[in-house]
């Protein structure tokens, strides 16, 4: 796995600041059970620049940079 670097972490961090609300957009997980389109809350951004969220709907897996994607709302 390619983690990104420093610079792009510190900038998803600023990005996506604890209680940032988002919506999912893509999840490439074949087991997930979080529709694209969930909303949730970021709880915080991880040296690896993984998104933690608590979804709306109880879930909380977390966006993998180069892998998933969300968007603010």
């Amino acid at each position: 796995m390619n983690f990104p670097s420093e610079n792009t972490v510190k900038r998803i961090k600023a990005e996506y600041p604890e209680g940032t609300r988002v919506e999912l957009v893509h999840m490439d997980d074949p087991y997930t059970k979080i529709p694209e389109g969930t909303f949730g809350t970021v709880q915080v951004v991880d040296d690896t620049g993984t998104i933690h969220v608590k979804w709306d709907n109880g879930s909380s897996l977390g966006i993998v940079y180069g892998e998933d994607s969300c968007k603010k709302i």
